[in-house]
């Protein structure tokens, strides 16, 4: 079972759609789970739409249970490589968004110059 705050520790839970993000896991894999006493859970609704929450590592636990430590892997990697490329296009838009104010001021300076 779960240890003694671990509900409440950041990142130690996810939803059933974070866990379809990140691990490739579907919504009855994670019921198949709940039934099978591995998984413990909690039950969130937002906005009239129900949701799962579990723990992480039970979660984790599954999953190298159900298709091995080589699939964590190979998901974790996959998602880690989602994140760098959405920073990567946040950043790439800040710095044109800099260079467009950069030229504006260099313009605005050359006139105040003449």
């Amino acid at each position: 079972m779960a240890e003694y705050g671990e509900w409440t520790r950041k990142g130690a839970t996810l939803s059933d759609v974070t866990a379809l993000k990140e691990y490739g896991v579907d919504y009855t894999f994670i019921v198949n789970g709940i039934s099978a006493g591995k998984l413990e859970y909690r039950e969130g609704n937002m906005q009239g739409n129900p949701w799962l929450r579990v723990l992480r590592g039970q979660l984790e636990q599954l999953i190298t249970e159900k298709f091995g430590a080589e699939y964590l892997v190979e998901q974790n990697r996959q998602t880690e490589l989602r994140v760098i490329k959405k920073e990567m296009t946040t950043v790439k838009k800040r710095l044109k968004e800099l260079e467009a104010r950069k030229t504006e001021l260099e313009v605005v300076l050359i006139k105040t110059e003449d």
